[in-house]
């Protein structure tokens, strides 16, 4: 019975040690995104310089119940007020298109055309399977030096923050929120994204799944 009390007792111990090791390892990295954007992203259109292009990371249009997807409206919105303000000249739309059924960059690129953003100024980027490889293709394919990222505030943090280990010199416009009820689950996901992120970075070296030959963006593209 002592045996079994004093294993218990060092199953307990190990328990709290790796549980307070991880909620230190979310927080540390949260800093890090948090703090490496700062300064860097806003809600206000009028601080936004005018550069060429914006960067409209991929999500979903419709939620698994079938209902309209927030963040997608929200962001589509955001980047169709940037494009009519005149603070960027192309917009890339990139995001998931894993098989033939699922195609984001297609969808958000209609979304644009509805708002009455002229077709061939939306390029569609097919491999932005996630954030990484949105910002890393950006850079190394696009060949963009300068861009605008446009989502909401929490992941462009995390975008910003890939941005510059990427050498993309970027800044953020915040997409209108989402209710707190409605995105506690994204943003719960988000810290554990963010340690992702950072492992990627700093411990992995992590590229994106596909890089491709060099399109770059131009007035003449």
């Amino acid at each position: 019975m002592r045996f079994f009390r004093i294993h218990y007792r060092r199953l307990v111990y190990l328990s709290i040690v790796g549980a307070f090791l991880l909620l230190l390892t979310v927080f540390v990295c949260d800093r890090l995104v948090t703090r490496a954007s700062e300064g860097r992203h806003t809600a206000d259109l009028s601080a936004i310089n005018e550069v060429t292009v914006a960067i409209v990371p991929g999500c979903s249009e419709y939620l698994r119940d079938g209902r309209k997807n927030l963040y997608f409206i929200y962001r589509i919105n955001a980047a169709a007020e940037l494009f009519e303000a005149s603070k960027c000249r192309w917009i890339i739309v990139s995001g998931d298109n894993g098989n033939k059924s699922y195609n984001e960059p297609e969808r958000m690129k209609a979304a644009l055309v509805s708002r009455g953003i002229p077709e061939e100024k939306i390029v569609c980027d097919f491999a932005g399977f996630r954030t990484l490889d949105t910002i890393a293709r950006a850079r190394t394919v696009f060949q963009l030096e300068e861009a605008v990222i446009v989502s909401q505030a929490f992941h462009n943090q995390r975008a910003l923050f890939l941005a510059g280990h990427f050498g993309l010199n970027a800044v953020g416009y915040d997409a209108r929120e989402v209710s707190y009820a409605g995105g506690l689950k994204t943003r719960l996901r988000e810290k554990l994204a963010r340690v992702k992120t950072v492992l990627d970075v700093h411990l992995l070296g992590t590229g994106p799944k596909f890089y491709g030959d060099p399109l770059p963006i131009s007035e003449t593209l």
